[in-house]
């Protein structure tokens, strides 16, 4: 037995290595860290146990048969974040550039399976050169499983991929299915074609960098969620982002006590919001002040920055804050921003993560490059994100609510089911401006000074359409709250809707304009 178990230790330790120690070297000397060094960081010290540590890659032409390294090009397995079971891979760039194999591709296979039928979320850690051309059409199949599973998991348990090098050609398409991604600045890119092959079919030059890095995904693309500095900071964002979803589509996110009262009143925010609906404001010190102790995940920072998605906690709770933007075109919706939200919004409904709406908007974005970009069918996602959902919906106007705009962001009309607005806040068809100037044109054109003519009638106007008295009257608006109560007045909306039951019409799916 001890003669058996010495042998397995040094299989272990074999296999522990990878590529070997050059290759190790080499992976360093980039600034990244091996498969097993990312695990090690990113799970619970000593919680991780590995799965299929000597499975080998079965080619056997063109000399790989003489090529067989204990574990393949990637390691597999599960542990612990927080406490909370996580399953894992990693890709090893140390063997193979990580490329993809049939076995590789099993081995994730394997795991993904166990983390849907134990209901935890999966966490792949991309580092690869893309399929193995030696397997042929064995590693293009085992791409087309991993993505059946992508697909087939969506909405039932979170899964996570972090870019922590190359991932290029059919690899980009898991990521892309998986719920974040989060990339490395500098040394991971994500394309369909490189920089060589778009060279040579179009002429046109470029990096790796300006074609697929962290930061073209982030603000360009809307491919990824977060661009981290390193290995370290991306490993870090995974464990901050799980803090706020559950293991799965059956439970509901994580509990986390908080000191910071649930009454706590913050009339700051009288001089933080102007009165004027023309003065911008930075949301995201709004959403600062009411949220527990002050801390706000924001996600897709870069992207789309009229329109602000992410996760916080109100007394305890973790809720998704979809919010306008009035720093960023007044907060008007573009296509962009529809995109980047409608999303998220599915991804809190999948989880039972409450979805808390700030809005102050002046309508959709105008112009031809909107109309030419889609913004019909786009906004019609944010429209059908939003009427869908069936978790706790809350809405706050805190100034402007105009238009269709008004009806898409989280209204009465969809369901939502607490709708609160400031004083301040005009709900209108459009704004006084706008109004005044259509409802009124032949009173302007007579008028003998039409500037003094135009103030009274916008004041006119505003008085008595564009508040929230007429929407509060209608039963659109079920209270009209001093701003100062904004923490107090969520909170209680949270702890009234907690044992909401609600669902859609029976159907195999809807058809989400895509």
């Amino acid at each position: 037995m001890r003669d058996k178990l010495e042998e397995l230790k040094k299989l272990e330790a074999q296999a522990e290595l990878g590529g070997g120690e050059k290759r190790i070297e080499k992976q360093h000397a980039q600034g990244k860290l091996t498969a097993r060094e990312r695990i090690k960081l990113l799970l619970d010290e000593g919680s991780f146990v590995e799965f299929d540590k000597f499975v080998t890659h079965r080619c056997t032409d063109f000399g790989m048969e003489k090529q067989k390294i204990l574990g393949d090009s990637v390691v597999t397995g599960y542990g612990t974040i927080d406490g909370r079971l996580v399953y894992v891979f990693s890709q090893d760039f140390t063997v193979f550039g990580g490329s993809l194999s049939g076995a590789h591709a099993k081995k994730i296979c394997k795991i993904m399976d166990l983390a849907a039928k134990t209901g935890a979320p999966v966490i792949g850690l991309n580092d690869s050169g893309g399929a193995r051309i030696q397997e042929g059409v064995e590693s293009l199949a085992g791409y087309a499983d991993i993505f059946l599973r992508n697909v087939l998991f969506s909405g039932v348990i979170p899964q996570i991929s972090v870019i922590m090098g190359p991932t290029a050609g059919g690899a980009v398409y898991s990521p892309a299915v998986t719920d974040f991604t989060i990339m490395v600045k500098n040394t991971s890119f994500m394309f369909i074609t490189g920089p060589d092959v778009i060279e040579a079919v179009t002429g046109e030059k470029i990096t790796k960098e300006d074609l697929g890095g962290a930061d073209v995904h982030t603000s360009k693309t809307n491919v990824a969620h977060f661009a981290a500095e390193n290995d370290e900071d991306a490993l870090m964002l995974v464990r901050e982002l799980l803090q706020f979803i559950p293991q799965n589509n059956m439970e509901d996110p994580p509990f986390k006590p908080t000191d910071d009262p649930a009454n706590r009143r913050d009339e700051s925010i009288y001089d933080l919001v102007p009165s004027d609906p023309n003065k911008p404001y930075n949301m995201k010190d709004l959403i600062k002040k009411i949220v527990d102790d002050g801390y706000f995940f924001e996600i897709q920072e870069n992207y789309a920055k009229n329109m602000i998605i992410g996760f916080a906690r109100l007394g305890g709770r973790s809720v998704g804050i979809v919010a306008n933007q009035p720093m960023f075109f007044a907060g008007a919706l573009d296509y962009k921003a529809a995109i980047k939200a409608a999303r998220f919004i599915r991804f809190c409904d999948a989880f039972n993560i409450p979805i808390v709406t700030l809005e102050d908007q002046p309508g959709y974005m105008p112009g031809v490059a909107q109309e030419h970009n889609g913004v019909i069918v786009h906004g019609a996602k944010l429209l059908y994100a939003y009427a869908e959902a069936t978790v706790p919906k809350i809405t706050l106007i805190v100034r402007k609510a105009y238009g269709g705009a008004y009806d898409v962001m989280a209204s009465k009309h969809f369901r939502a089911d607490v709708n609160y607005a400031y004083p301040i806040a005009e709900i209108a068809v459009m704004g006084p401006d706008g109004a005044v100037n259509i409802l009124y044109r032949k009173d302007l054109a007579e008028a003998e000074d039409p500037v003094a003519k135009k103030a009274e009638l916008v004041k006119m106007y505003r008085d008595k359409f564009a508040n929230p008295y007429v929407a509060a009257g209608l039963g659109y608006i079920d209270e009209i709250i001093d701003p100062a109560d904004t923490r107090l007045k969520l909170i209680q909306a949270l702890e009234l809707t907690k044992n909401k039951r609600e669902s859609n019409p029976q159907k195999k799916h809807g058809n989400i304009p895509l």
